[in-house]
């Protein structure tokens, strides 16, 4: 599978999938979304379950089995895993060569 069709992946996402780098339902990921972020990204529920949904479908996240039955819990998968690494990997490069630009100036 050729994961790089995902990148760039959008902030929103990327943190979908670490939050869900453990087991989760859409409100637990809602909620630590905020909280990785400091606040700085908020997910409405619309928007998560959208999200959750494609995420599913791209096989970035799976379903896994809960305890409790009125909710969907979710982990991201093993190719998840690496969308994430390769995402970091590409904001790695993107600060590195604004550092290089920066020392230049």
């Amino acid at each position: 599978m050729n994961l790089s069709k995902y990148l760039p992946m959008t902030e929103t996402t990327y943190y979908i999938l670490m939050a869900l780098c453990e087991p989760g339902h859409g409100y637990a990921v809602m909620q630590k979304v905020e909280e990785m972020s400091e606040g700085r990204v908020r997910i409405a529920a619309g928007t998560m379950y959208g999200a959750l949904e494609n995420l599913g479908k791209q096989k970035l996240i799976a379903p896994v089995k809960s305890e409790d039955a009125r909710r969907k819990m979710y982990q991201t998968t093993s190719e998840g895993r690496t969308v994430l690494q390769m995402e970091a990997q590409r904001l790695e490069h993107l600060l590195r060569v604004y550092k290089k630009m920066e020392e230049k100036e």
